[in-house]
């Protein structure tokens, strides 16, 4: 497989849809652990389970707010802070002062975050568990749980690098600019 058709280990975005607001996986696990579903719950479940990014709770409110204008941004933090309690959501603190979610069962991943955007970047790294099994092993230990959170700035590539202004590494004096 060449690299350009080698696919990328990354997660991004959000495939929300308002045509099918059966029930999601998220909805499911509402059920099975006692929760009543109503319409607008259904909703935000469903956002949810098709969220391939980590919303915050603004940016849920937004897309539930595209499948059910009625839905109000008190119900979707009190739904949120319910799945938490459930132990249906997973709050992350990627920096930049507000929470973001994530399913619970999402599988084991990672994340990167670019610090000057916010975006976050699920990848898995198999060589990765294996090193920090190693590590546990060597000191005695059993892993049952690993989280790895990169912070990191995209390098600069040749197209981004013919855009950006040097940097003036003195002070002009006198002229102002």
């Amino acid at each position: 497989m060449s690299p350009a058709s080698t696919p990328s280990p990354f997660r991004q975005g959000s495939k929300a849809k308002a045509e099918d607001l059966s029930d999601s996986r998220i909805a499911r696990l509402c059920v099975e652990r006692g929760l009543k579903m109503t319409g607008q719950r259904r909703v935000i479940a469903r956002v949810l389970s098709d969220a391939e990014d980590h919303p915050d709770v603004e940016e849920l409110y937004r897309r539930a707010s595209e499948l059910d204008p009625k839905i109000s941004v008190a119900t979707v933090y009190r739904t949120v802070r319910l799945l938490e309690e459930k132990g249906i959501l997973e709050r992350r603190d990627f920096g930049g002062g507000r929470a973001r979610y994530e399913a619970t069962e999402h599988g084991r991943h990672y994340h990167l975050i670019d610090v000057e955007t916010g975006k976050v970047l699920e990848f898995e790294d198999e060589e990765h568990e294996a090193l920090m099994r190693q590590i546990a092993n060597r000191l005695g230990f059993e892993l049952i749980s690993m989280r790895l959170e990169l912070f990191g700035r995209r390098l600069p590539t040749p197209d981004t690098a013919k855009t950006e202004r040097p940097k003036a590494t003195k002070k002009t004096r006198g002229t102002g600019k």
